[in-house]
């Protein structure tokens, strides 16, 4: 036991994955000093994707987790030293255990991410999907996509205007969805076993 936690047997002396969870806006800072600094794997899977704003469209890299990275070690012999890192807050823990995660788990994800490179991800603006528009005479307003038209430019939504229900024709990079996370994202971290320790379990943190 050190620093009032303890390790389930089956995991502290064996070489697996552990979730450490980062400073705001740190995971890249973390993942890169644990890498170069402790000479260890770190699975740190990222989204490069459009955004509307403002400001026009943006194209930003955003963590698939937020805050968290995956390190991949002997735990009982290297605690002390991740917890020390640059940019790392805590190992994620329930109680005073710290779980290892699946195997298999990390495995799927890194089929999905094969590379160090962000993956792309589609902007999202569908038939169906819930979006607010960010610039122009209707900025602020929300609506449903209905389709696209002019090969995917532009899109009719259906817009709540002054109490009446409007359909109305607008540019694609005006919009932004509404209420995207990471699961909808990426359909696999709705699979099985693998919210039970990252994406469930980091929800109680």
């Amino acid at each position: 036991m050190r620093h009032g936690l303890a390790f389930p047997d089956m995991h502290a002396s064996n070489l697996a994955w552990y979730c450490a969870r980062t400073k705001a806006k740190h995971e890249h800072i973390a993942a890169a000093n644990v890498a170069k600094r402790l000479g260890l794997e770190v699975f740190h899977p990222r989204l490069r994707l459009e955004r509307a704003t403002r400001r026009g469209l943006m194209r930003v890299v955003e963590p698939l987790f937020p805050c968290y990275i995956f390190v991949r070690c002997v735990l009982e012999n290297r605690i002390d030293e991740i917890r020390h890192v640059t940019g790392i807050s805590s190992l994620v823990h329930f109680g005073r255990k710290i779980p290892a995660v699946p195997d298999a788990a990390i495995a799927e994800l890194m089929q999905c991410f094969d590379s160090e490179a962000p993956m792309i991800v589609e902007d999202g603006v569908v038939p169906g999907v819930q979006v607010t528009i960010v610039e122009g005479s209707f900025m602020g307003f929300s609506g449903m996509v209905v389709r696209t038209l002019s090969a995917g430019q532009r899109v009719q939504i259906l817009l709540d205007f002054l109490g009446r229900i409007t359909l109305t024709e607008i540019d694609r990079k005006s919009l932004s969805v509404e209420n995207r996370s990471a699961a909808q994202r990426l359909p696999l971290l709705a699979t099985p076993g693998f919210p039970d320790v990252t994406m469930a379990g980091l929800s109680r943190l």
